[in-house]
């Protein structure tokens, strides 16, 4: 089986009638078998996709076909078999949920800095490094000395600076996150709350472990993604980790040997928090599961709130 291509994209850019290209963009991934999320709204696109070699480099071009995003960047990986199940385009009032009003990263955005550039800036000691991301993305890995706001969704991120972070006794800040798009939104929001300096890693830690040199590398642990890879390690080459299917949390093969891991149904990070009820219907989903793989067949609701096409970012 030839690995599909796995494409994180995004751009904040002027989408005034995102409704509209909403069933059309839809239609288009249909017809040349793409999986995924896309996300659109009036302050750009937001996404990752998957397919062949063809249909990727398709659907790119179709999507460059609007003026707007002739410029879209986006950043590939590879996957053995479906790392999605279905496609879905939907139209949002943000491609990345912060949930602050007046935050434009066309008019108003961190320095972005290249990967290869990365390590110089976070290792001077004046400057805060901080990990956007959400707590079990953290937990995965992060980089050496970086800040966890120990969030649990990006909205809760300002609430965190403000509570913790001083411009006047901060004034220089990294920031990071898996594929660019939180970070640079949240550059938007630093700059907005007068802190001086504020930089992002271009491209993400996708693209950090991709143009980074093992030897070279602050990177601790591996990176979280929004498919069923998990995680992704040096090179971006397949993780360790796997997905519990009645959390959605990543867990390592340690947690898999604990008494609260049951497959398909629980782990020790959800085990205690589950009803009866949650357990029987995660019980019965999960026969349902099992059911289907001894036909041969795909199981579509194998996965909770289908984890595998949720993009909170994509963060592309």
């Amino acid at each position: 089986m030839n690995p599909k291509i796995v494409a994180a994209l995004y751009k904040f850019v002027k989408l005034h009638n995102y409704l509209e290209l909403r069933a059309p963009i839809q239609a288009r991934c249909d017809e040349l078998a793409i999986t995924g999320t896309l996300l659109l709204a009036a302050e750009g696109i937001n996404g990752t996709i998957a397919g062949t070699r063809e249909n990727i480099n398709a659907i790119l071009a179709y999507l460059r076909s609007d003026a707007r995003l002739a410029d879209l960047p986006h950043k590939e990986s590879f996957a053995q078999g479906e790392p999605f199940y279905r496609m879905k385009v939907k139209a949002k009032k943000e491609i990345v949920t912060m949930g602050v009003a007046d935050i434009d990263p066309t008019v108003l955005v961190g320095q972005y800095v290249k990967p290869e550039d990365w390590n110089a800036l976070i290792s001077d000691p004046n400057v805060l490094l901080v990990d956007t991301r959400n707590d079990y993305e953290v937990g995965v890995g992060t980089f050496q000395g970086a800040v966890n706001p120990h969030i649990t969704t990006f909205r809760e991120f300002p609430g965190y600076v403000k509570k913790h972070f001083d411009p006047a006794k901060q004034p220089r800040v990294a920031m990071f996150c898996t594929g660019g798009i939180r970070c640079e939104k949240a550059s938007a929001y630093m700059l907005q709350q007068g802190f001086g300096e504020v930089y992002h890693l271009q491209g993400g830690i996708l693209k950090y472990l991709e143009n980074v040199p093992a030897e070279e590398s602050l990177w601790q642990g591996e990176c979280f993604v929004f498919d069923q890879r998990v995680a992704v390690g040096q090179g971006l080459q397949p993780g360790h980790y796997e997905l519990c299917y009645g959390c959605s949390r990543p867990i390592t093969q340690e947690e898999k040997n604990s008494a609260k891991y049951q497959a398909g149904i629980s782990c020790p990070h959800c085990y205690d928090s589950l009803t009866p009820e949650k357990l029987h219907a995660a019980r019965e989903r999960q026969k349902q599961v099992e059911l289907a793989r001894e036909r041969g067949e795909k199981h579509i609701g194998a996965t909770r709130k289908d984890r595998n096409n949720k993009i909170e970012n994509t963060d592309a």
